[in-house]
């Protein structure tokens, strides 16, 4: 079994990438890790994560998050200088 450092290490990611994505879908982190890991070998997948991060902004916006809208959008820039989508 991969233990979450490797599953990030293969898939270039950052734990907190994963927190986002665990946060955002109310998930254990290690189970978000081996969701995301997969999400980020695929076009597709790319794509539902960009989403994901995107929406997280914008519910911490809404929230009146702004410090946490800001961490967020630090680490969505962060993921798509690393993940680039193909269109």
């Amino acid at each position: 079994m991969l233990s979450l450092r490797d599953c990030l290490d293969y898939c270039d990611l950052t734990e907190e990438d994963v927190e986002v994505v665990a946060e955002h879908e109310h998930l254990p982190p290690a189970m978000a890790a081996h969701i995301v890991c997969g999400l980020s070998q695929t076009s597709g997948g790319l794509v539902v994560l960009d989403y994901l991060m995107l929406d997280a902004i914008q519910q911490a916006r809404s929230a009146g998050e702004f410090d946490k809208a800001e961490h967020v959008q630090h680490v969505y820039t962060h993921f798509k200088a690393t993940h680039p989508l193909i269109h």
